[in-house]
């Protein structure tokens, strides 16, 4: 892990640790979640063989949802206060501590990674290799789906908890090209009074 992941790493984790019991109570249920994400992510879960990380769980809904599909699935996340939630909430899904930059994990020992709006507080310098990570733990043909802000290429915003950044379609699939994956397909939307929303999915190769 570089120096700038560790800044990043502790701004978040410090960040997210003071707003933590805010952020559960807004974004910490899975019905709060729109209806096109739950199908998005059910449909890509299920084309995936073996175990499936969920990278940056926060309060664990998703991994939970993702569970109760029959999916071998654990939760990771930097905020304590995260994963002590979602234990609690979930008990019989597997959470700890940790970081998708330095998961703890065999690499190669993973057929999914979901990374929905964890990543998006990464700079342009760190993004890469945050992505190299998860290709890292990925065996080939294994599958990433990425949840993110649509918007010119890593231009910083100022998020309700820290510092996020936007990333367009192109830019986010050159990224992930760099860093050994194929796109299989991506979607966008916007809201009014939602910041553009972006995912795309991809293979390791």
């Amino acid at each position: 892990m570089t120096r700038g992941q560790r800044m990043v790493d502790r701004r978040v984790r410090d960040s997210y640790s003071a707003r933590a019991a805010e952020y559960t109570a807004l974004l910490g249920d899975i019905e709060q979640m729109d209806e096109v994400d739950r199908e998005r992510i059910r449909v890509w879960a299920d084309g995936i063989d073996g175990r499936v990380l969920d990278a940056g769980c926060g309060p664990g809904h998703w991994t939970a949802f993702l569970a109760e599909r029959g999916h071998d699935v654990e939760g990771i996340d930097l905020v304590p206060d995260f994963i002590a939630h979602a234990a609690s909430r979930f008990p019989h899904v597997p959470f700890r501590v940790a970081s998708l930059a330095d998961p703890g994990m065999e690499p190669g020992s993973l057929g999914g990674i979901l990374a929905w709006y964890s990543v998006i507080h990464a700079d342009a310098d760190e993004l890469p290799s945050l992505l190299a990570a998860a290709r890292r733990l990925l065996r080939t043909g294994g599958h990433l789906l990425l949840g993110f802000f649509d918007g010119a290429d890593g231009e910083p915003f100022a998020h309700a908890v820290t510092t996020a950044h936007y990333w367009s379609i192109d830019g986010m699939t050159a990224l992930l090209e760099g860093a050994g994956f194929s796109a299989v397909d991506s979607e966008a939307r916007a809201h009014e009074g939602r910041r553009p929303h972006a995912s795309i999915s991809a293979i390791a190769v």
